[in-house]
């Protein structure tokens, strides 16, 4: 079976985190973006994991859904919909601990197929630190450990570590990560196969890298809104349950795992090196002729994705197997619509256009992965000419950096104007000829 999930969420538990993020809200967003299996997050936090239980009811193995499916749509425009939504059981956990006389600060993703597997991750994780605070609780522990902990109490279970070249919070971080897998994860290693990329990182980049040959890589939202899921997402082609999506990613196969949906990632707000307070955004080779100081007022630079990718990588371009998994790089449909209407992307004109968009196409990824263009182009010639050239892979690129997103564009300026005015004239011209 063909179906897209997106497996990094939180939920209320969580800080800054939208109070919409319920299992009724993600459910009625994932229908729209045509989001098959989403992870319920914040399981670690006692709260959570007791809606999710009162909430839910087992489907197919290791899968749930809710118990009342009849959640309204959650636009204005939209008809509510019946497609079907599974849940799988994820947690994040934020590990900031001592290795090698450096203090590590890596946030890992957990999934388990049963909630007796996450009550017995709680109950060790409660020993160590407080899971109560937050959906993602901060603890001292190594994540080698918190691996050795799943493999003992959820050994079904399975952990990959997030977003991985984040600079405070990740893998390979540039302010606290490490520069291997195994450096981090030790002899437990080999029972890591698969890694998040992050918004701000692609296979392409990734894939410069002989050492990450073996990993899976998957992307997910990270949302902490609903109306965000989908910005990242895996595609899969395998039984629709917990037990042949991991074993997907373990094979790595593209038979099973069809691949990701990405960001361009230079629209993640940590693509490249800069410092966000004197507006200084700068590639790696100007960063190291700084010796990595801001040029304005020489505090430390935070140094991005695409600097670490260079440091660790010894390729000169991205290598993959016959048969690997593949990634679409896409710009979410409220940014485009935002773009051509020349308002922000949660404007009420372009979530009207949106809502309308959902109801003539069936959801959001049916619309920007797979529709023809053709029939894009009755319903907006100029939404149809963004779709192709996205798909293309030619847009704009301006990158982000210590924490400001980074800005994709469609059209260059003034060409939207210009276009319009075409179309006009060429509707113009068809009514004198019908006349």
């Amino acid at each position: 079976m063909d179906y897209i999930a997106d497996l990094h969420v939180h939920s209320p538990f969580s800080r800054a985190t939208s109070k919409d993020s319920t299992l009724a809200g993600l459910a009625a967003w994932a229908r729209v973006k045509g989001i098959q299996v989403v992870g319920t997050g914040d399981f670690t936090h006692p709260g959570w994991l007791g809606r999710l239980k009162e909430l839910l009811q087992p489907v197919e193995p290791g899968f749930f859904r809710l118990r009342d499916e009849n959640v309204p749509a959650p636009l204005p425009g939209l008809a509510p919909s019946s497609s079907p939504v599974r849940f799988m059981i994820s947690a994040e956990i934020s590990c900031i601990y001592k290795r090698h006389g450096v203090v590590r600060k890596v946030h890992n993703l957990l999934y388990v197929p049963n909630f007796a597997s996450a009550e017995r991750i709680n109950a060790r994780l409660a020993g160590i630190g407080n899971i109560e605070s937050d959906g993602r609780p901060i603890l001292g522990l190594d994540s080698r450990n918190l691996l050795e902990i799943l493999l003992d109490v959820a050994p079904e279970g399975f952990l990959v570590p997030a977003h991985i070249w984040t600079p405070w919070f990740s893998l390979f971080g540039s302010r606290s990560g490490f520069d291997s897998v195994e450096e981090c994860f030790d002899d437990l290693s080999p029972h890591v196969f698969a890694l998040e990329t992050g918004l701000s990182s692609d296979p392409d980049m990734i894939r410069r890298i002989s050492a990450l040959d073996r990993f899976a890589l998957i992307s997910n939202s990270d949302c902490h809104c609903p109306s965000r899921l989908g910005r990242e997402a895996n595609l899969f082609a395998t039984g629709f349950d917990y037990f042949s999506l991991r074993d997907a990613l373990k094979g790595n196969r593209r038979e099973s795992f069809r691949g990701t949906v990405e960001f361009f990632p230079e629209e993640g707000k940590y693509h490249m090196d800069g410092h966000r307070a004197c507006h200084i955004c700068l590639e790696p080779a100007e960063t190291r002729c700084l010796d990595r100081c801001c040029p304005v007022c020489g505090k430390p630079l935070t140094v991005g994705v695409l600097h670490r990718v260079m440091e660790l990588a010894d390729r000169d371009r991205p290598s993959y197997p016959a048969g690997a998994p593949g990634f679409f790089s896409l710009v979410p449909l409220p940014e485009v619509l935002g773009e051509i209407l020349g308002v922000g992307p949660a404007s009420k004109r372009v979530m009207g256009e949106y809502a309308r968009l959902i109801e003539r196409f069936g959801s959001e990824f049916g619309l920007l992965l797979s529709a023809a263009v053709e029939e894009v182009g009755a319903e907006s010639p100029l939404l149809a000419e963004a779709i192709r050239r996205i798909r293309g892979g030619h847009v704009i690129r301006r990158g982000g950096y210590d924490g400001e997103y980074g800005l994709i564009r469609v059209f260059e300026e003034g060409e939207l104007t210009r276009l319009a005015g075409r179309e006009r004239r060429c509707g113009d011209e068809t009514l004198r000829h019908r006349r």
